[in-house]
């Protein structure tokens, strides 16, 4: 498999279920076998994880990428027996950073429900193929990515704007707005992916769709009062034309 196959979500997964470590193995950089260059996508992911894990108080030591031919078998052993060794000197994971097993998969959960977020944020940087590997060393700055995680965007539709036309509905790629005729349109925050596309896709006449930053959304429109109201003709008559 190709080592720019290795997501973000992956990773995190495998520390999710208790790895102490992830190593990853990828063709040497400029070799790629398939002529995507994968192997770059995988440094750039691998360097992120590393500040996502910096992040959650993880030692991201715990994650090694190396690049390598199918002919350097030595090369190979030398680099797995010394993660290996970096393993046992690091403890079980969580352990050697002194926290415990609930708040560290509490923390993983968190940022594992961030990845698309975090793709979609730093997808310019993801898809780089820098010369120098000094430009790798400040390619995730950590303060950046601290910020990004810290002013996380929520989207939320405001309830006394909502007119029920379902384009957002229909857009969405996770079906995470709940809605339908007649009917004010709530997101769904533990499913949403915070792509944007309902925000881009909300009728500017409308403009229900709210973006916050860095705060959570309001709790949701109570399910007795959905029901949108609409006026009718007769409604719309004055007193004294009745």
């Amino acid at each position: 498999m190709c080592a720019g196959r290795v997501d973000l979500a992956f990773v995190l997964r495998a520390f999710q279920n208790g790895m102490d470590g992830v190593f990853i193995g990828g063709c040497r950089l400029n070799e790629c076998n398939y002529v995507t260059h994968g192997n770059f996508h995988a440094l750039n992911m691998a360097l992120l994880c590393r500040r996502i894990m910096e992040h959650v108080e993880l030692n991201p030591e715990r994650l090694r990428i190396e690049f390598m031919s199918a002919a350097d078998g030595i090369l190979f052993t030398e680099a797995v027996n010394d993660f290996g060794k970096k393993m046992k000197a690091l403890g079980p994971l969580g352990e050697g950073e002194g926290l415990e097993r609930g708040e560290l998969a509490a923390r993983l959960k968190r940022v594992a429900k961030l990845v698309p977020y975090l793709k979609l944020t730093q997808r310019e940087k993801l898809a780089s193929r820098l010369s120098r590997e000094e430009e790798y060393r400040e390619l995730f700055a950590r303060e950046e990515v601290e910020r990004v995680l810290r002013e996380v965007v929520t989207y939320y539709i405001d309830p006394e704007k909502c007119q029920a036309c379902m384009i957002c509905a229909r857009k969405c790629p996770v079906e995470a707005i709940d809605g339908g005729k007649n009917r004010i349109h709530v997101v769904d925050q533990e499913k949403c992916i915070k792509c944007g596309t309902c925000f881009e896709a909300c009728p500017e006449r409308f403009a229900a769709v709210c973006k916050i930053s860095g705060q959570p959304a309001p709790p949701p429109i109570p399910e007795e009062r959905r029901t949108l109201a609409r006026k009718t003709k007769g409604a719309e008559k004055s007193p004294s034309a009745a």
